[in-house]
């Protein structure tokens, strides 16, 4: 990679700063761009933890409240935190960044109209990585859970907009489409990163469909998450270890599917889920384990070396980052199909079974158990230090704002 001059400075706008995947992920491109001898400042809307770049709020906890409850209301999700945007347009003014780099940029607390006004009036090379579907649909996150494809044509009547985030009573969802068409492609020099194939060529069937759209999978720290020789935990000796892993558990990861799935175990399997919450915990049979949201990495890593194997019944994965993070650790995975997530795995590393398919979810773990952890640990590994090396994703990142500087100083 090239020495970029004159010390650019990278700003990244995310709902949270390192804190849950799409967090700690700006946060390792930023120490990145840092270690080049870049600035780099992350602005942030809700929670932030410690961080080595420059760390700017946007907005206040009364601005998500107003946020939500326009939300909740008039379906106005990401277009309410007026103020607040005004006021950090007015910051992008002071910082001068030469490059903009958006995550998820919905989340009760940033207005994206008066944003994209903003960008659309700028010659700053803008690049937004997409974490999840919302930038392309008139209301929701995911629309996996029932697999509509409005989005490719025209949103309307949403079936989603009451049963997953972002809730409302009332449904604008045709208003909202036409806005985010309108604004987001407005921008000539906005560049899309997906963070699989799998949404590469959903990004490319929706109005997106002109723009251009890359590949940088999301990274795995390969010498944080890796096998540790001989672990274990007392408290699940003797027990075949299911995990499943989400910052949040709902209908869309697949909570209700772990609770069926685990009346059709045998008595020395079990299921852990990390990442429920303490109301979710009371509803688990006996043979599922709850472990809260954690922030640890050590904890993670613990459990993944200690789980046989990973699972993830999500109806609704761009990428999938806990499977990453298993393999890098040695433990095989089984996933729903109708995602990012088959994109992940191969005949050496686990199993891609029909979403809802019970019975076959039970064979593959039968499969697994019988050909033990140790069969596909090494190719899981390979796959992860191979394919999801997060300094290699992120240094994509690096050539894709230098080739964008370059583009942009040979212009001026």
């Amino acid at each position: 990679m090239t020495e970029m001059n004159n010390n650019p400075t990278l700003l990244q706008i995310n709902v949270f700063a390192n804190s849950g995947s799409h967090g700690k992920i700006a946060e390792s491109i930023g120490c990145l761009v840092l270690e080049k001898g870049w600035r780099s400042i992350i602005a942030y809307g809700r929670v932030a933890n410690l961080s080595k770049n420059e760390l700017v709020r946007i907005g206040s906890d009364f601005d998500i409240k107003e946020h939500v409850f326009e939300t909740r209301f008039f379906d106005n999700h990401g277009l309410a935190s007026r103020n607040a945007t005004r006021k950090f347009i007015n910051q992008i003014e002071e910082i001068k960044p030469d490059i903009i780099h958006l995550h998820v940029i919905h989340g009760y607390y940033l207005n994206y109209k008066i944003l994209f006004d903003y960008l659309s009036s700028t010659n700053i090379p803008v690049v937004w990585t997409f974490h999840d579907t919302w930038a392309y649909t008139g209301h929701c996150g995911h629309y996996g859970l029932i697999r509509c494809e409005k989005w490719k044509t025209q949103c309307d009547d949403c079936l989603l907009k009451w049963r997953d985030y972002p809730r409302s009573i009332i449904d604008r969802s045709r208003k909202n489409f036409n806005l985010k068409k309108r604004l987001f492609t407005s921008v000539s020099n906005l560049h899309i990163v997906t963070v699989s194939q799998w949404l590469k060529k959903e990004v490319k069937d929706s109005f997106f469909k002109e723009k251009d759209v890359r590949v940088i999978p999301n990274g795995v720290d390969v010498d944080l998450f890796k096998p540790i020789e001989g672990f274990r935990l007392p408290l699940f000796d003797g027990k075949f270890v299911i995990l499943g892993v989400s910052a949040v558990w709902g209908p869309v990861k697949g909570l209700d599917d772990f609770i069926e799935l685990a009346e059709l175990l045998d008595d020395d399997e079990i299921i852990v889920l990390v990442g429920v919450s303490d109301a979710q915990r009371k509803r688990l049979p006996h043979n599922v384990i709850g472990v809260n949201r954690t922030e640890s990495v050590n904890q993670l890593v613990e459990l993944y070396n200690r789980a046989d194997v990973t699972m993830s019944l999500s109806k609704a994965e761009t990428f999938g980052l806990t499977i990453a993070e298993s393999f890098a650790c040695g433990t095989p995975a089984i996933v729903y199909d109708g995602t990012a997530l088959p994109d992940l795995i191969n005949e050496e590393t686990g199993f891609v079974v029909q979403s809802g398919n019970f019975k076959d979810l039970k064979t593959a773990i039968s499969i697994v158990k019988k050909k033990g952890k140790s069969y596909y640990s090494g190719k899981c590994r390979e796959l992860a230090e191979r394919d999801y090396n997060q300094r290699k994703s992120f240094s994509d990142y690096i050539n894709l704002y230098e080739e964008l500087l370059h583009e942009k100083n040979s212009i001026s």
